[in-house]
């Protein structure tokens, strides 16, 4: 009896652990439409390095990719909690879409599809372990589904060079800026206390 008491204590706590509060909505959405500014002025942004890029091989250009990977990145690694990659990624890329881009709705669909990438990841890790691998693994994962959407989306005639350029440009991008660059921002903003009501801010705060 002791022990179906315990392991039915521990299931309803990891239960509570996983469920999303108020507050993890609002922090949530906050980190999500600060993103989707960054989405819009990247979209800017991007096309001068770009415009460098193209000539020297097709599909080099992916490597410029991982400032719109990164809301679910961030997103995962402060919430925890199921769906959280997902939700600010998609959030940020309609906000992206709403103020207004060269892609239209579609921005949506690249939302979607780059938030599962990173969503993914964390979910193989069961929502349990935040470290830099695992965000670098979740940048990497929201990369290369970005490659693989923009391939079917705005490249349907492209050759398997630039196919396999692409895709490998954006899953490093993804990796580098997304994953390695997230994890030190949110690292960053726990250290200033923002995020003193999230297991995020505590453990660097434990570490210091």
């Amino acid at each position: 009896m002791h022990v179906s008491t315990s392991a039915s204590t521990e299931s309803r706590a990891s239960v509570r652990r996983l469920r999303w509060r108020v507050v993890d909505i609002v922090v949530a959405s906050v980190i999500a439409v600060a993103c989707g500014f960054l989405f819009y002025a990247w979209n800017i942004g991007y096309e001068a390095p770009g415009a460098v890029l193209k000539p020297l091989l097709p599909g080099l250009q992916g490597l410029l990719a991982g400032p719109w990977l990164i809301a679910g990145v961030i997103g995962g690694l402060v919430i925890r909690k199921p769906g959280a990659a997902l939700y600010t990624e998609l959030v940020a890329a309609t906000v992206s879409a709403l103020i207004g881009n060269q892609w239209g709705p579609l921005t949506m669909v690249s939302g979607i599809t780059q938030g599962l990438g990173a969503e993914l990841v964390f979910l193989v890790f069961l929502y349990g372990v935040w470290r830099l691998p695992v965000a670098i693994l979740a940048g990497a994962g929201a990369g290369l589904a970005c490659g693989i959407t923009d391939r079917v989306l705005w490249y349907p005639g492209a050759d398997t060079l630039f196919t396999a350029v692409y895709i490998a440009s954006t899953t490093i991008s993804g990796l580098a800026i997304a994953g390695v660059g997230g994890w030190y921002l949110v690292r960053g903003l726990a250290a200033t206390g923002a995020l003193s009501r999230f297991a995020a801010g505590r453990d660097v705060s434990r570490r210091v």
